[in-house]
């Protein structure tokens, strides 16, 4: 369980970072991603997209 918790949020910290390259293809405005503004800044958790994502990986890795 601490593991998953580990890998999901090391990859919600990734794709934060690369969201603006992502929202060309769709990502970060999927249902379930969240984005607000808080003390002028804007925030976004890509949940949903991470767990596309992730399990994407999970395919591709267990494929290989």
């Amino acid at each position: 369980m601490i593991r998953w918790l580990i890998v999901v949020v090391l990859a919600s910290i990734l794709f934060s970072g690369l969201m603006p390259w992502l929202r060309r293809f769709g990502f970060g405005r999927l249902p379930g991603d969240l984005e607000f503004r808080f003390f002028g800044r804007e925030v976004s958790i890509p949940l949903m997209s991470t767990l596309l994502l992730s399990l994407l990986a999970m395919l591709i890795s267990r494929w290989i």
